[in-house]
């Protein structure tokens, strides 16, 4: 997953190109995207109409906490608790990408 930027949604903000994902952000997915279990592929996708994107244990750990209750420095800190190095700077890659693409939208913290 490695979009093109072209625009990114924050929540009340509109669409602003060039948007970085900030630490006080609160990230939630869009309402037109899922976070499910694959019986089929015994992996957690993300699901868009007519996509279907499976993801490693690490997307599928961030997005688990994108509720849009949790900030980005409170789900970095959370992963940090799990495992043993989180890089602070891709998991804000991840969900600029997914922003990009309209996947999640940013609620300012």
């Amino acid at each position: 997953m490695d979009p093109t930027p072209t625009g990114t949604t924050r929540t009340g903000t509109g669409t602003r190109p060039g948007v970085e994902v900030s630490g006080s952000d609160r990230p939630r997915l869009a309402r037109h995207v899922r976070l499910t279990f694959s019986r089929t592929r015994q992996r957690q996708v993300l699901l868009h109409p007519e996509t279907v994107v499976v993801l490693n244990d690490s997307g599928a750990a961030i997005l688990e906490l994108c509720d849009g209750r949790h900030t980005v420095a409170e789900i970095v800190a959370e992963l940090g608790t799990r495992y043993r190095t989180v890089p602070d700077d891709e998991v804000r890659q991840f969900l600029t990408r997914l922003v990009a693409r309209r996947w999640m939208e940013l609620s300012d913290g």
